[in-house]
């Protein structure tokens, strides 16, 4: 159950196979455990997905503990579909703050800390992703579970128009937990680990203010919707991914929009 590099010892990694260019190599599914534990806990059991599910099981066995609880970083597919068969493979509730997604589970709400067989986790609201994203905090480790807030390459996609001020809120917020719990690794939902969290965070929250320079310069440059905007932003992007580029867009219209920095009659 030891991450290579991470220097922890209470978290391991079954990683889905459901790789994509959305969720690059595939949804991590981390295992959490006390040392000496006989429970364990499961953060974002991934895809209904019956095989990888039934190995994230095995995988706590073999290390004689058993799942007593699940957690959801989010409500999107590829972490929260396979909540219903992980608690009917364990009998675990599964824990998340969208009512939707629980599976005879409570809500996570800001600042609760999760308590396992000794394991501690603290729930941060970390909304921009998803509004309902949150990042578990492993302090004893020295580590932070980030979902899809902060992925391990590449950056995430904002879901909905109005996710990008909240998101860019919660990096800072992240950036000063980094600071202030020592926090040495972060254990993303996609990609590998990043031993560097206040490098990776500084990185996350320079790439969107120099995203939002871009979009402040297409609009002078005569961009008046949303599509103008992607194409001299994004001009390279794959059109399997172009969807995203276009709702990323439209979150840093809307968000420029709201500071008074575009006019509200730019389309988007």
């Amino acid at each position: 159950m030891r991450i290579d590099g991470s220097g922890t010892l209470r978290a391991g990694c079954v990683l889905c196979p459901n790789p994509s260019p959305m969720t690059l190599d595939g949804t991590n599914t981390w295992i959490l455990r006390e040392p000496g534990s006989s429970g364990a806990v499961v953060v974002d059991p991934g895809p209904d997905d019956e095989r990888h599910l039934e190995r994230v099981a095995r995988a706590a066995q073999e290390q004689g503990a058993r799942i007593m609880a699940g957690l959801l970083t989010h409500r999107h597919p590829d972490h929260a579909d396979g909540a219903p068969y992980l608690s009917e493979l364990t009998g675990a509730p599964v824990h998340a703050v969208d009512p939707e997604v629980r599976v005879a589970g409570e809500g996570l709400q800001d600042g609760r800390t999760i308590t396992v067989e000794g394991l501690e986790l603290g729930v941060v609201a970390t909304p921009g992703h998803t509004d309902d994203s949150v990042c578990f905090l492993l302090e004893a480790d020295g580590a932070l579970l980030t979902g899809d807030t902060v992925l391990g390459y590449g950056t995430t996609v904002i879901d909905g128009d109005d996710g990008l001020a909240p998101y860019m809120r919660s990096l800072y917020r992240l950036r000063d937990i980094v600071e202030e719990h020592g926090v040495r690794a972060l254990l993303p939902g996609h990609g590998p680990i990043l031993n560097e969290p206040a490098h990776a965070l500084q990185r996350y929250i320079d790439h969107r203010e120099s995203r939002l320079e871009q979009v402040r310069g297409a609009v002078e440059a005569g961009a008046a919707t949303a599509d103008e905007v992607a194409a001299r932003v994004y001009p390279d992007v794959s059109e399997e991914i172009r969807f995203a580029a276009l709702a990323s867009v439209r979150a840093q219209i809307r968000y420029l929009v709201a500071l008074g920095e575009l006019p509200e009659g730019i389309e988007d």
